[in-house]
């Protein structure tokens, strides 16, 4: 998410840090690549003209020139000014107005966005995270098996959808929706609107009756976000028939630029609410401008990863096993246990992402030890060992490491490159057990399991965590492999 942009930013900043006293001209190339950044990340011109101006200014004022430490002034303005940029004109609330049941949120959007999946994810974030009764309803009458998709989606993760009838308007299967939503006691229903062009002036006529019988709470454009600019230009044209209330951004796993996000706030003045990060039907996050400009500055996001390891840890579990590795204790069964955590967290390249100091680092690893599929390899492994080797890896000697890995159709060098992070990452269990009387540890499964303090604002990178442990961290993590 935002590779290319966070690319930009860190090549034009990285010399500014470095500079005890800032000339006139090291700002002007920095503001030049910055610049560049933002056009190749697709981002609107009238907007790269306004960010360059205000962060040009504020870069030679004295503030700045004064400071002890002017390239981090710089780097601060510039975080800033993103913020701004990402919070827009208008209501910067990613909160949904579903406080009065049954709230009726309408998603809209082209043809091919994605309505369908992320009117599902939001059904499933409502559903286990605000645990609210969420009822889905299809009203797309025109794309083939559109409601059947739907049905599916609700089946599969216990997600009540509207009963089929054949041969109804979408007009008439909104009525039926809402009295359903009213006598069901549900707290919000989903109504998933079938895809239209924003110039298609009967459909988008359809579009605005049926808000007008619905009186949703919420009306959310669904909007690629690998569209770019005319991602811009989409959402402003259901603004202007419809009035949204807010943006999700999809596919933004895939989007190496980022320009939507950065531009369709400033131009619309409506909020982007959620942004899609994968297929999966959890694949979906709050929009938080702040976290967003400290990932593109290669900052880390450290909030957004206790919240996505709270979701999926459990508080009792991560107890036990911080109570184990105190004690030194970290067999396979751990680390299969906690290779499998960070599959449901999104995978090694999404918590890269945003963990503090590990950004430039995931830019020297090469693409394919970032797959998913390295840790799902790393599973086999363990799986192919015994109970007994599971417990006890010092056993695993040549003869025991040819069966494993021939069970897990493997070769014996991956084996060995995970027995060597087990190893790695056992010694650091230990030490960071060791430290600072409860220890780095425990305050750090606690906030896993949702259970500490809150944040500290000192939580270390990984540059911090290697000094304070005394050795390297796991440098094979999940068989990393360095570019050449």
């Amino acid at each position: 998410m935002f590779e290319t942009l966070s690319q930009g930013f860190s090549n034009a900043l990285e010399k500014l840090t470095k500079q005890g006293v800032l000339r006139e001209d090291e700002i002007s190339t920095a503001l030049r690549e910055v610049r560049m950044a933002l056009l190749e990340a697709d981002v609107t011109l009238e907007i790269i003209k306004k960010f360059i101006k205000s962060v040009g200014e504020k870069a030679r004022g004295q503030a700045v020139t004064k400071s002890v430490t002017p390239g981090q002034q710089v780097i601060k303005i510039v975080h800033d000014e993103l913020i701004k940029v990402l919070e827009g004109p208008g209501e910067t609330s990613n909160a949904l107005k579903i406080d009065n049941p049954p709230a009726t949120i309408l998603m809209v959007g082209l043809q091919g966005s994605g309505k369908t999946t992320t009117s599902a994810k939001l059904a499933l974030r409502l559903q286990n995270k605000e645990k609210k009764k969420v009822l889905m309803a299809s009203l797309d009458t025109s794309r083939p098996a559109a409601m059947e998709q739907l049905e599916i989606l609700g089946k599969s993760n216990s997600i009540d959808t509207l009963p089929i009838v054949k041969n109804q308007s979408p007009e008439q299967i909104t009525s039926r929706a809402m009295k359903q939503a009213s006598l069901g006691g549900y707290d919000v229903i989903i109504l998933d609107s079938a895809g239209r062009m924003q110039i298609d002036n009967e459909l988008m006529s359809e579009i605005e009756n049926i808000k007008k019988l619905s009186n949703p709470n919420e009306t959310l454009l669904v909007a690629d976000g690998l569209t770019g600019q005319e991602a811009v230009n989409v959402a402003n044209a259901f603004n202007d028939r419809l009035n949204i209330s807010g943006v999700i951004l999809t596919r933004m796993d895939g989007d190496g630029r980022g320009g939507a996000a950065l531009s369709m706030v400033s131009t619309i003045g409506k909020s982007i609410k959620f942004i899609g990060t994968g297929e999966k039907v959890d694949a979906i996050e709050e929009f938080h401008p702040d976290r967003i400009a400290r990932r593109i500055l290669g900052m880390g996001d450290i909030v957004s990863l206790v919240e996505k390891a709270s979701e999926t840890l459990e508080a009792e579990k991560a107890e036990r096993s911080m109570r184990r590795f105190q004690k030194g204790l970290f067999n396979m069964n751990d680390l299969k246990n906690q290779l499998e955590q960070m599959q449901k967290m999104g995978g090694l390249k999404c918590l890269m992402g945003m963990m503090p100091g590990m950004g430039k680092l995931a830019k020297n690893i090469d693409d394919k030890s970032l797959d998913d599929s390295v840790i799902k390899r790393q599973i086999a492994l363990i799986q192919s060992m015994t109970k007994k080797e599971r417990l006890s890896p010092n056993l695993l000697q040549a003869s025991r490491k040819k069966r494993i890995a021939l069970g897990a159709g493997l070769e014996v060098s991956e084996l060995n490159k995970l027995i060597k992070m087990h190893r790695q990452m056992s010694d650091m269990m230990k030490r960071m057990g060791k430290m600072g009387g409860k220890g780095m540890l425990k305050n750090f499964m606690q906030q896993m399991s949702g259970k500490g303090d809150g944040i500290s604002p000192s939580m270390p990178d990984a540059q911090l965590l290697q000094r304070q442990l005394g050795s390297k961290l796991p440098t094979n993590l999940s068989g990393l492999t360095f570019k050449k």
